[in-house]
């Protein structure tokens, strides 16, 4: 574990001098480490890291919960279904089509469809705060796709184990359906009815006491979440959401932060370890061809979101760019496959793809000014004064409060 913080913080800290953001870093981090390059291997067995993972992804979902306030879902609903409809019309889509396009088959086609469809919340959030625009506007968008990213994938999810496990039973696949969303709609009505009575039972004046409850809370219901089918991700996210609009919210976000932070590259570090750098190749066009179909679709994604909230052509490029990462939801999806006995190049291919988003998510959003320039439509409206600029440095988040948001 010491040695993964180290590595993760001596490449990061050499990147940072040239401009190169953290999270492709973190990673790459992880493949020189691994098993599976020559030279010194920190970790043989990349599921030593995975309960630390683990957290960093739930700390990076609580984290982005307690910034999505209340008001945002309730303000901006019809808006938010929108443009997340349409987000995932547009990708999902396009990954069932590159799906079959391949030839791999049709359970391999429907695996496709959600590694291309969704957005690694993780990356996205790291992307937010490293570029210091939670306070911009085309923000809220941003989370909001991700929120009904995060619904459409329990559901999927739920569906999709029965098909690649053969479950020959519709009623068993209802089941497991119905589960998830019962309990995401149980999330939902707490966190719209029972906000006041968990600010109290969280309010105390010791930051300790403060620090514990919150992460007992937060890790505790993501693993309920895991038991009925919903990732686990999507239950530290409504936990977040719930504390975030309470009396403790302010406190709990700054006492939050160096976790996230620790464990967040914990989770990028250990992601690094099973990627085999052996198997790219491989699957080196396809890849590139899945690459190149996922920044389409961002882009049309983007024009569209911008159309429903009357932004300009930087908001538009903002969102385009910061919702191309894939990460952690693809690589749930990697080992579902390959426990299913599913086509052995899925793996190689989602790995990737995941490290090539990984580290060009980061550098477009960075210098989304550049689309922006070649983008139709107008060039200062519904910006809010976003320049697509933005640094990546360690005070990142000391700003992100000053400019209130509604959606």
């Amino acid at each position: 574990m010491g040695g993964a913080f180290l590595a993760a913080a001596v490449l990061a800290r050499l990147g940072g001098r040239i401009g190169l953001p953290t999270i492709p870093l973190f990673i790459l981090a992880g493949i020189l480490l691994g098993p599976h390059t020559p030279g010194y291997t920190l970790l043989s067995n990349p599921h030593d890291l995975e309960m630390l993972s683990a957290l960093g992804l739930v700390l990076l979902l609580f984290y982005l919960g307690l910034e999505f306030h209340l008001d945002d879902l309730k303000t901006g609903g019809r808006k938010m279904a929108i443009a997340g409809g349409t987000y995932l019309v547009l990708n999902v889509g396009a990954g069932l089509g590159f799906g079959f396009a391949l030839g791999w088959g049709t359970s391999e086609a429907l695996v496709l469809a959600g590694v291309l469809g969704i957005s690694s919340s993780a990356i996205v959030t790291k992307i937010l705060v490293d570029l210091k625009r939670i306070g911009n506007p085309e923000t809220r968008p941003i989370l909001g796709i991700i929120v009904v990213e995060d619904v459409f994938l329990a559901l999927y999810l739920a569906a999709l184990q029965p098909i690649l496990s053969g479950a020959d039973s519709l009623s068993a696949m209802l089941v497991d359906g119905g589960k998830a969303f019962g309990f995401l709609l149980l999330l939902a009505l707490a966190a719209r009815f029972g906000t006041r009575i968990i600010g109290k039972l969280m309010n105390t004046k010791d930051d300790e006491l403060l620090v514990i409850s919150f992460l007992g809370a937060a890790v505790f219901v993501a693993g309920i979440s895991e038991m009925f089918g919903v990732a686990d991700a999507i239950g530290a996210f409504m936990v977040g959401l719930m504390l975030g609009s309470t009396a403790s919210g302010e406190r709990i976000l700054k006492l939050v932060h160096p976790l996230r932070d620790a464990f967040g590259a914990i989770f990028f570090f250990a992601f690094g370890l099973s990627i085999d750098p052996g198997d790219l190749p491989s699957v080196f066009w396809p890849v590139v061809a899945a690459v190149v179909l996922t920044l389409a679709m961002n882009v049309a994604a983007g024009l569209a979101a911008s159309r429903v909230y009357d932004f300009g052509t930087q908001a538009t490029a903002n969102i385009a760019t910061t919702l191309v990462a894939r990460g952690e939801f693809a690589l749930i999806l990697a080992t579902m496959a390959a426990a299913a006995g599913l086509d052995k190049r899925l793996s190689p291919f989602i790995a990737g793809y995941v490290l090539l988003l990984a580290v060009l998510a980061p550098l477009a959003a960075g210098r989304s000014h550049w689309l922006a320039r070649i983008l139709p439509g107008p060039r200062g409206g519904g910006d809010g004064g976003s320049d697509g600029h933005g640094g990546g440095g360690k005070d990142g988040d000391k700003d992100q409060k000053q400019v209130p948001v509604s959606v």
